[in-house]
């Protein structure tokens, strides 16, 4: 089948450019606007010194209706943030004043540049950032909801920071669905301590110089959390622990009775995928949290008794919601073989003689143990307890945690469940890792269809992820339509263009437009190779996935996920949007794949309705 694009306008953007009957001298003498001028050896510097005029200018306009201080105390967070107007109004220059324009009055090597907007638009800054002050808060109660501590932290900080650039940061609040508000600038910082103080760490035992721990969020096994340790020299980079499990890499001979822990909620070191968060902590002082420090005592071993089976180690009951429980097949009774195989294996990794169960693997399972084991310094983490299930003519094998630790990048390790899969003969055909237990239920929870669809669906995001991670272009080609739509966008600069008009010459616009291209199969595996080339690992999360059946018969699904992206140079989050054949579960095909960095303003996420 060939998907045809029906919204081939989305592919194209197209940059209206107005034109103006005054000239520069009638815009500075307009009561209108607001302006200001730069002079540089380039425009660029121009037009920077220009920016900052008009900053200065928007700042002296709206300082006589703010509600800031000099200090600012919060009493929550227990700090004193100090902080200028100027500065803050300063947040605002690259990122969000795309409603100014621009005039380049003489050209370079004497350059000189003019700026302005309109009075009427100043207001409208401060809206929009109201606006992506909401959608934080919302998407860090959902994640909070789920499990995923991580994203919840994040996003609260990054909107209570974009919070403290308002206006009237004292006045605004938060509306949620229930229509209750909330004063965000008192409310985060307090809900952010009350998360942190519903964190718990038990350490389950201490293997040479690693620490094995169980985070839980109250009471239940997070969905995911990131943090930072000290281990009495330095502080580490950031770890990742997935469904509760995480991993203290110790110093060799380290032997303190206690040990630092510090959850991560400023990211920082993500900014970058969100230009006005970043314009903001960069300008703005940190918040300090004082519960995000936790205190480890090594040699206090806890006894956590283990989840129950098919349910979710994630509970939605932090929002009073009953568990997630969804039905798993029944567990083979005769796994014995399975078992040794995995035991046999788990042995290899912790002495490493990688090459012990050689035997045991199909030839392309063999390749990606291979790339398993060279993917990070791969560990066992906790004690393994085994599901099998029979699916098709496979069993698969559910339970092995692992931690994989890198040399380089913001993320230093991660956790993860090692999925296996064994064919008729006993030989393990295939290994991924596991999407996590929210994202399970998720799919597994879909009772409306049938049990071989929602596992097919699942076993082909595990393949998915795994084969991102691992490099695998031979599996990612083989999953793709010949004739597959894929689509990317990025947020592009739009470079200055000039107007030629009688009445004011030198006229030019530029702002940040989503731009979204099209490519074949082939372009886009090319540029994946490339970018393969230049990592040393790569990583995705799915932080959350909406799945939905197309169509009267027939397997064809579209599915919606909110992707983070971790690489050794790179990291970013965005919407990915698959739509699946799985009418043959063993070999899935993608018709439609499209990666976006936000929301568009004009249709959000791509989806089944853009594609027929």
């Amino acid at each position: 089948m060939r998907t045809r694009f029906n919204i081939i306008t989305l592919l194209l953007t197209i940059i209206a450019i107005p034109t103006f009957a005054q000239s520069w001298e009638e815009i500075k003498g307009s009561n209108a606007y607001l302006w200001g001028e730069g002079w540089g050896v380039s425009v660029a510097e121009a037009d920077n010194q220009a920016l900052n005029d008009l900053i200065s200018k928007i700042s002296i306009q709206v300082s006589g209706n703010v509600s800031h201080n000099e200090t600012e105390s919060f009493t929550d967070a227990g700090v004193e943030i100090n902080s200028t107007f100027s500065s803050i109004v300063n947040t605002y220059s690259s990122a969000t004043l795309t409603n100014t324009e621009k005039v380049i009055l003489e050209n370079e090597p004497d350059a000189h540049v003019g700026r302005w907007i309109k009075r009427s638009d100043i207001d409208k800054i401060f809206e929009s950032r109201k606006h992506k002050i909401s959608d934080y808060i919302s998407s860090a109660l959902k994640a909070e909801n789920q499990g995923k501590i991580d994203v919840a932290l994040k996003d609260l900080y990054w909107a209570l920071a974009l919070t403290k650039t308002l206006q009237d940061p004292n006045e605004y609040k938060y509306v949620n669905e229930d229509d209750e508000s909330f004063l965000a600038v008192t409310w985060i910082p307090h809900h952010i301590n009350e998360i942190f103080d519903n964190l718990k760490i038990d350490v389950l035992k201490r293997t040479g110089d690693d620490l094995e721990l169980r985070i839980t969020y109250q009471d239940k096994p997070v969905n995911s959390i990131d943090y930072t340790y000290f281990d009495g020299r330095d502080w580490s980079n950031i770890y990742s622990a997935k469904d509760g499990v995480g991993l203290l890499e110790l110093a060799p001979g380290c032997q303190n009775s206690y040990y630092q822990l510090k959850f991560e909620y400023e990211y920082r070191g993500e900014a970058h995928i969100d230009r006005e968060v970043e314009s903001v902590l960069n300008s703005l002082s940190g918040i300090p949290m004082r519960n995000a420090y936790k205190s480890i005592k090594s040699d206090a071993v806890a006894h956590v008794e283990k989840p129950k089976k098919n349910e979710s180690s994630v509970s939605n009951s932090f929002a009073s919601i009953s568990p997630a429980i969804y039905e798993m097949p029944a567990e083979l009774n005769d796994n014995v073989k399975y078992q040794q195989v995995l035991n046999n294996l788990a042995s290899a990794i912790v002495n490493k003689r990688y090459d012990d169960l050689n035997g045991m693997f199909t030839i392309d399972a063999k390749d990606i143990y291979d790339r398993l084991i060279k993917y990070g310094r791969a560990k066992i983490v906790g004690s393994p307890t085994y599901s099998f299930y029979q699916y098709g003519d496979n069993v698969i094998a559910r339970g092995l945690q692992m931690s994989f630790s890198f040399k380089s990048g913001m993320r230093k390790s991660f956790v993860e469940e090692v999925i296996f899969s064994f064919n008729g003969d006993g030989k393990i055909n295939n290994i991924s890792f596991g999407l996590g237990k929210t994202a399970e239920a998720d799919i597994l929870g879909k009772g409306v269809w049938n049990e071989n669809a929602r596992f097919a669906i699942m076993n082909f995001l595990e393949n998915y992820q795994t084969a991102y991670a691992l490099k695998r272009l031979d599996y990612i080609s083989s999953i793709f339509d010949d004739d597959a739509v894929i689509i990317t966008g990025t947020v592009t600069h739009v470079p200055a263009r000039k107007i030629e008009a009688d009445d004011m010459q030198g006229i030019v616009f530029d702002h940040d437009i989503i731009k979204y291209n099209r490519h074949t199969k082939d372009t886009y595996l090319k540029h994946l190779k490339n970018s393969f080339a230049s990592k040393e690992f790569i990583n995705l999360r799915f932080a959350s996935n909406d799945v939905r059946k197309l169509g009267k018969g027939g397997e064809l699904y579209a599915i919606q996920i909110s992707q983070e992206y971790y690489s050794s140079n790179y990291g970013d989050k965005g919407y990915l949007f698959l739509m699946v054949d799985i009418n043959d579960p063993e070999k899935p095909i993608i018709k439609v794949r499209t990666w976006q960095p936000e929301k568009d303003p004009n249709f959000g996420i791509y989806g089944p309705e853009h594609f027929k």
